[in-house]
């Protein structure tokens, strides 16, 4: 991403892919995600998951959820699930393992170290 110009992160378009097999725990989802640059050894971007759930083994970072609804599970290390709409704001750390269940496709903007 360049200093001092727009990216409409609502409306990005993004190339979605099925899940492996090995990560979709109901229905058929799909995600996709487009890279827009780094700064401070991070990287910035944008990520959508279609309704269903899938399992993931996280990476360190922060996201805010610009449309759709999902609860996240955390199976290790035990937390807590919590409820993602858009305004949420949420940290991930590495190597969490969840299991995301989506009923509105998800959008977030993400920063990941």
């Amino acid at each position: 991403m360049n200093p001092a110009v727009v990216t409409d992160a609502a409306s990005l378009e993004l190339d979605l892919a099925p899940l492996p097999a090995d990560q979709v725990v109901q229905g058929s989802p799909a995600t996709g995600f487009a890279e827009l640059g780094g700064f401070g050894g991070t990287e910035l971007g944008v990520w959508e998951h279609t309704p269903g759930a899938s399992t993931d083994v996280e990476a360190d970072e922060v996201f805010v959820v610009l449309s759709g609804s999902a609860t996240v599970a955390f199976d290790d290390p035990t937390l807590e699930p919590i409820e993602l709409r858009p305004g949420s704001i949420a940290r991930l750390t590495a190597g969490m393992r969840t299991v995301w269940t989506v009923r509105e496709t998800l959008r977030k903007v993400y920063i990941a170290g």
